[in-house]
């Protein structure tokens, strides 16, 4: 999340009750998790695991729960519960705001657009030109769509990440971490039918000008989905994944979180993506390999009775 105005540090630090430790002078430009961090933004830890990797990221400034080394120039602010600091950093600088009109009042609709009935349309959201927004479509705060964009009856653009943090010592184990990011739809793409793309935690979901989304696809969290995709029926992405451009998901694919997959890649129907994969291939199976490989191996798995038997037959003979 970028802030509208850079934010002098030691403002972050009075609103979350944190001490300094480093450089004090320093402006915040956003918040962002680590995935995403830039120059000039806040980030949090609050496990010994992941120390060491924030405060060497980009990151200007680490709200953290344990004094250590501070990298020069940047700023550590020591708080006993970072998490909690950063819910508190995001519902101040982005606020719940309810909206009780179908159009909200903010939002800005480019010329040529079509609004059919139903159609929510959030805080701060801009539609680009000649978009055609379908019936009982759910556009919600501050995401934007570029110009020419079909959205299908039923989708749901920019609902809350499927993001906790766990919480041992309390009653309920899993605490929402407050998506504060954007969903970002470039020129061309069309989504079709009870699409769901969730908001980015801090940063944004990103569809590339182009794409193209069957039915019933859902883009978890920060995915960044390249230019000119095509995604059949009932594919699911999970958050944090890059899907570089011109590739194709067949029905049902399932992407798990933090990888990539490389330009120009296939995968074909019902496989299962669990880490990354090149690009330039077609891929099969779950765990997804060489489409080529999986083939010859499924001929193979076929001719096992025959080669049981055969074997057996042989045996009894002997």
């Amino acid at each position: 999340m970028r802030f509208e105005n850079p934010v002098p540090v030691t403002t972050i630090a009075a609103l979350i009750g944190a001490e300094i430790a480093g450089n004090r002078e320093g402006l915040a430009t956003g918040i962002n998790e680590i995935h995403k961090v830039e120059k000039g933004d806040l980030v949090f830890v609050d496990h010994p695991k992941y120390y060491e990797t924030c405060i060497q990221s980009a990151a200007s400034f680490i709200i953290i729960n344990t004094h250590t080394e501070v990298p020069e120039g940047k700023a550590l602010l020591v708080v006993s519960d970072p998490f909690e600091a950063y819910l508190k950093i995001v519902n101040f600088y982005r606020p719940f705001t309810p909206s009780g009109k179908a159009i909200s009042d903010s939002a800005r609709i480019g010329e040529g657009t079509v609004l059919m009935p139903g159609a929510f349309i959030g805080n701060q959201v801009l539609i680009g030109k000649n978009c055609i927004i379908y019936p009982n479509v759910t556009i919600l705060d501050h995401c934007v769509l570029g110009d020419e964009v079909v959205v299908q009856a039923g989708s749901v653009i920019g609902s809350d990440a499927f993001y906790y943090n766990k919480k041992t010592n309390l009653d309920i184990h899993y605490k929402r971490m407050v998506s504060c990011g954007r969903v970002l739809i470039e020129k061309g793409v069309e989504i079709g039918a009870g699409c769901t793309i969730d908001r980015g935690v801090t940063h944004d979901t990103v569809i590339g000008a182009g794409t193209k989304l069957d039915n019933m696809v859902h883009i978890g969290h920060d995915t960044v989905v390249g230019k000119n995709c095509l995604f059949a029926a009932q594919v699911a992405i999970a958050g944090a994944v890059t899907i570089e451009d011109n590739v194709i998901l067949w029905g049902q694919v399932g992407v798990s979180k933090t990888l990539t997959i490389g330009k120009d890649a296939i995968v074909l129907a019902q496989s299962g993506v669990p880490s990354s994969i090149e690009g330039g291939k077609t891929y099969f199976g779950t765990p997804v390999e060489d489409a080529r490989d999986k083939r010859r191996e499924l001929v193979w798995v076929k001719r096992i009775p025959q080669i049981w038997e055969k074997v057996m037959g042989n045996k009894d003979k002997a």
